[in-house]
């Protein structure tokens, strides 16, 4: 539950639903006059927060520099639109119909006991600033009732004032908005792309290299007798049959293979710079003044400056 000494801390500071989605700006929040305890909180939501939709307060919870309130932000921004008195204050029939709205039992939130009630049971006026002031303006001497009797809406302090929340103010109001906007920030992250490795496997191909060969062939001679070879030649018998062998020779190639090593392969990995343009989305707050006016005619108008009207 949010506590009157948070509500400086809150006002103007971001409203988050139950998932986690901004709503919008908190701008006012709404006391009980009986009992000072917050009861509303009012959010700037739509278009450059032109509407202020009501949001109950009593199961918010105020999250390090926000509000966290446990209602979608659909249904937030659909919530009925209320009118509020010269004095900043709810009646008692718009609470009716905001806490309907929420599906919150309106008997319940009658007989809480509200923080400042007399032990007797009788209501007191609730103390927030101008707004507290003027919801006690409202409270008589004969509006306290004798513990355990019956409280009835046509009291006017009690019950009546139960009903009516004033706004709380906390010193000088302040109406400027704050424009916020996102920054895109890039960086870089090593991640894994892939594995490198090494493998050494056999594959057989052929080679082709010429070599000389030589090889012996017959060649028959055949020379005259002369005085030089005339004694051997006379040396066999006359007539006679003779043989005479002679061995031929011949080269081949012969094939052989021997390993040696021929080469070192080793992997080593190494950095490389380029330039990678990345594109992002984001948002950013856009403020823009209108102003209504009323023409001699009586009927009413809007300027939005920088926007052109027909």
């Amino acid at each position: 539950m949010i506590t009157r000494e948070e509500i400086s801390i809150l006002l103007d500071h971001p409203v988050y639903d139950g998932d986690g989605n901004k709503i919008g700006d908190a701008k006012h929040v709404f006391l009980d006059d009986a009992s000072g305890r917050p009861e509303w909180v009012t959010v700037k939501t739509g278009m450059f927060g032109s509407n202020e939709s009501f949001v109950p307060i009593r199961d918010a919870a105020l999250v390090q520099d926000h509000l966290e309130v446990p209602y979608r932000k659909d249904k937030i921004k659909n919530a009925p639109n209320v009118d509020i008195d010269a004095g900043g204050h709810l009646s008692m029939d718009e609470e009716q119909r905001l806490y309907d709205y929420y599906g919150i039992n309106w008997d319940s939130v009658l007989g809480e006991p509200e923080e400042g009630e007399r032990t007797s049971g009788t209501g007191t006026a609730g103390t927030a600033g101008a707004a507290g002031a003027a919801g006690a303006a409202g409270l008589r001497d004969d509006t306290f009732r004798e513990a355990g009797a019956p409280r009835t809406t046509g009291e006017a302090g009690t019950a009546g004032q139960a009903g009516r929340r004033g706004e709380a103010r906390t010193g000088p109001r302040d109406d400027a908005m704050t424009r916020s906007e996102e920054e895109m920030h890039v960086g870089v992250e090593r991640r894994e792309t892939g594995r490198a490795r090494l493998r050494k496997y056999v594959v057989t191909e052929e080679v082709q290299q010429t070599v000389p060969v030589r090889h012996e062939e017959v060649r028959v001679e055949r020379e005259p007798i002369t005085d030089a070879n005339r004694d051997e030649a006379m040396s066999g018998p006359d007539i006679s049959e003779a043989e005479h062998e002679v061995t031929l020779h011949e080269e081949r190639a012969v094939v052989t293979t021997e390993t040696v090593p021929v080469e070192r392969v080793r992997m080593t990995t190494e950095e490389t710079s380029e330039e990678e343009t990345v594109r992002g989305q984001v948002r950013k707050e856009r403020i823009e003044a209108e102003t209504e006016t009323e023409d001699r005619t009586g009927r009413h108008g809007r300027d939005v400056p920088g926007k052109g009207r027909e």
